[in-house]
């Protein structure tokens, strides 16, 4: 069973930075997607950005190129977020998900051709003006 697990969550002022950090456990392929969405208080989940495994290939969302990095570590099983030039319309909770081809059902999102139902449980970003 995929389990994600998300830290680094926080309250930061705009302009700031944060990194948040995936610990990824229950793979049992190196063909998988992980990924971030983040979903404000009102508004629709949305995919931030993800990385593929095995190729690396990285995507993101339109607002966050240029600030936000995607990234792995495959030693320690860990995908990071690393976030900065943070903006207030950055605030939400953050998930990090898993697009796994040997798992089904749950609640599906989809983000850069990616299928993601595996969910961690998230962590809080504020971002103060």
């Amino acid at each position: 069973e995929v389990q994600l697990v998300e830290s680094g969550g926080g309250l930061v002022q705009a302009g700031g930075s944060l990194r948040l950090s995936c610990a990824a456990s229950g793979f049992t392929s190196d063909d998988y997607a992980i990924g971030w969405f983040r979903q404000a208080p009102g508004k629709e989940r949305e995919g931030v950005a993800c990385i593929a495994s095995p190729s690396g290939n990285t995507y993101y969302e339109d607002s966050v190129k240029g600030r936000f990095t995607i990234s792995s570590d495959h030693a320690e099983n860990t995908v990071y977020l690393q976030m900065t030039s943070l903006k207030p319309e950055d605030t939400a909770v953050y998930y990090c998900a898993a697009d796994t081809f040997w798992s089904s059902g749950g609640t599906y999102y989809y983000f850069q051709g990616f299928s993601f139902n595996s969910w961690g449980q998230g962590t809080q970003v504020t971002v103060s003006s």
